[in-house]
This record gives structure tokens, C-alpha cells and sequence, in this order.
């Protein structure tokens, strides 16, 4: 990996130091440059042109997600927020999320200078993660909704036995996912198939990030909880901190949500997500993986494939991080490979060929 620059913007003496400190304990990291304020960090920017930012949500003077916006229309450059535990900042990121910003860190609720030590690993991999981010000064305008319906390629029926009467979409993402998904959401017709979905994200952000979305789509879009039936026009989004399985009864499908150890790390799990639909559902879930770092999901979109499933890659100009999607397509787990616009006719053309 070529070595990297990094930029920390914080108005805390003691988070600037700490973070430069672990920066410049790894070895990919060639030089740490650090700024108490937007204005100082424009001037910063210009000069050590760095490859990522580390941005404070919150600061005196300019606020991190007024200055995240006005470097993104001039000077775009990858950047990670760092934002506390608190609903107001989950709102925040999330809004720094769709302005431009490729990930964020939440810092340690209590002891910060004694605790810090312990998202060492996490500043590290998605610093270095950020720095192979595809950025650009303006998102790529989407396609008009496709006029459509899901009535049109297959009508609803009820379970007959133990075989699913419905198809299922299952979507699992990491870095630079959140603009992703709701780039996603908004182009498919409100009466879809149910939609469950892993966003790697940890507690508190994954309600307000639904409850962000569910305003700017045509579905309905939820946290998910024990026991949820998923429906079609009906979207489930995995809680931070837990693991969500596809499981399906007479009725038909719902999600279990459960406790349990991070798989690649991560909690949810994209990878328990997939393997429990390709148990679940088979032939009758579709699967799509988009941008993201690592390979969480590659191995369980394997074996939906395996059990029939028809699964889609986001392709990698249109990525933030094409390692999620790259892994899978590598595994041969994926049937097509596509733009968030191109999407929505694949899905209703399998449904048409199932159907």
C-alpha cells in the first residue's frame, strides 16, 4: 500500500493527540498533520494536501458537517467523521454520510484518553480504507424511477406448504453503503418484494438511519426486531450490535434478531445474513451486495447462489470501496454486475423469469 497522508480536524486537544499518535504508529502512514479548526484545516488542506480526513462532528465556529460539505465542492478528499454516542450526532453522520463523508468512527463513551486505545484497529483499517476510497465532487445523477409494478411479473400468492410463495430481497453493505442503499430505495416501486438488509454499523445509528430513509422512500423502512414478518413493499434494516437471520414459518418470511460474536468482525454480520436466507429461501431470494471494505458476505452470497438464488454485485466505478462486491464476484458467487440504477430492471427481470 502506498503510504498515506491523513489530515485530523478536531477541536480537542487531547483527541488530536491521541489519533496522530496512532496514526503514526503504523507503518502505511507517512505523515499526520493536525488542525483545531475548519478555517486552520482549509489552509492545512491546500498545503499537505492529504489523502484522508478525520473530521469532528462536532466543533465551535464551523461545524464539522457545514465544513465537510464546502470541502467536498472543492477540494474532495476522503474523509472519516468522528462522532459520540448520542442521538443528535447519529443524525449528524448520518447527514455527513450523504453529503460526501466514506465512513465513520464513534469515540469511546467515557475515559476517552484512557479508552481510546480500543478503536486502535478500527481507525487504522478504515483510515487505510478510505485512502483507496473513489470519490467525487457531486454523486452520479440516478435514472428516473422505472414505471413498473411487481404485479405486473408475479402475483401474490399464499404459501402452499413449506414452499415460500414470495421472493425476497436480501442487500448487504459496508463503507460508503448508507447513500447506497437509499440511492436504491428510492428507484424501486413501493409494492417490492420485502427487503431485509445489513448496513455494518454499530447501536443507535441503525434506528436513526431508518427512520432517516423511511422519509425519502416509497417503502416502508424499519429497525428491525424479533420476530418482524417480512412484507412485500416492507424494508427491515439489522440493529446495530446484533446479528439478523431470515428465517420463514407457514406464514412466511421473518427475521430473527439475536445476540452473538462478530463474523469478519462485524456485528451485524452480512455473511449470517446471506447464509440464513440461502437456508431460508433458496431460489426465492434475491441477493445484492454493494460497496464496502472487506469480504463480509462473499462466502454467504456463495451459498445463496448455491441454493439458487439469483444474486447482484454493485459494479466498481459506481463503488465507494469495491471490496465486498470485488470478493464475491471473485468467489463466483454473482450473476450480474451493476450500477444502483441498472438494478431495479434486473431484479423485475428474474422475477419475470421465476415468475
Amino acid at each position: 500500500m502506498a503510504n498515506i497522508k491523513v489530515l485530523v480536524v478536531d477541536d480537542s486537544a487531547v483527541i488530536r493527540q491521541l489519533v496522530k499518535e496512532i496514526l503514526e504508529r503504523d507503518r502505511d502512514i507517512e505523515a499526520v498533520e493536525v488542525a483545531s479548526d475548519p478555517i486552520f484545516a482549509e489552509r492545512k488542506i491546500l498545503k499537505f494536501k492529504p489523502d484522508v480526513i478525520t473530521l469532528d462532528v462536532e466543533m465551535s465556529g464551523m461545524d464539522g458537517i457545514t465544513f465537510l460539505e464546502k470541502i467536498m465542492q472543492t477540494h474532495p478528499v476522503p474523509v472519516i467523521m468522528l462522532s459520540s454516542h448520542t442521538d443528535r450526532n447519529a443524525s449528524e453522520t448520518l447527514r455527513a454520510l450523504e453529503l460526501g463523508a466514506v465512513d465513520f468512527i464513534t469515540k469511546p463513551k467515557t475515559n476517552i484518553s484512557e479508552s481510546i486505545e480500543t478503536i486502535e484497529e478500527e481507525i487504522l483499517t478504515k483510515v487505510k480504507g478510505a485512502a483507496r476510497a473513489n470519490v467525487r465532487a457531486k454523486p452520479t445523477k440516478l435514472a428516473a424511477p422505472p414505471r413498473y409494478s411487481v404485479d405486473e411479473v408475479i402475483k401474490k400468492q399464499a404459501a402452499v406448504g413449506g414452499k415460500a410463495a414470495e421472493n425476497i430481497i436480501v442487500l448487504g453493505a459496508s463503507t460508503g453503503g448508507t447513500v447506497a442503499i437509499s440511492d436504491l430505495l428510492r428507484i424501486l416501486p413501493p409494492d417490492s418484494p420485502g427487503i431485509v438488509i445489513v448496513q455494518h454499523m454499530p447501536p443507535n445509528f441503525t434506528r436513526a438511519y431508518a427512520e432517516r430513509i423511511n422519509g425519502l422512500v416509497n417503502l416502508a423502512v424499519k429497525e428491525a426486531e424479533n420476530g418482524d414478518r417480512v412484507e412485500r413493499g416492507t424494508v427491515l434494516i439489522a440493529p446495530g450490535g446484533k446479528h439478523m437471520l431470515l428465517q420463514r414459518d407457514p406464514r412466511g418470511f421473518y427475521v430473527e434478531v439475536k445476540d452473538g460474536p462478530p463474523v469478519n468482525r462485524h456485528k451485524p454480520s452480512v455473511d449470517v445474513l446471506f447464509r440464513s436466507a440461502a437456508h431460508s429461501a433458496g431460489d426465492k431470494a434475491i441477493g445484492v451486495i454493494l460497496t464496502g471494505m472487506g469480504s463480509d458476505g462473499a462466502q454467504g452470497m456463495l451459498e445463496m447462489k448455491e441454493a439458487g438464488a439469483f444474486n447482484i454485485a454493485q459494479s466498481k466505478e459506481s463503488c465507494v470501496v469495491f471490496g465486498m462486491p470485488k470478493s464475491a464476484i471473485e468467489k463466483g458467487a454473482v450473476d450480474k454486475v451493476a450500477r444502483i440504477d441498472a438494478m431495479p430492471g434486473l431484479i423485475m427481470q428474474q422475477l419475470k423469469a421465476a415468475g
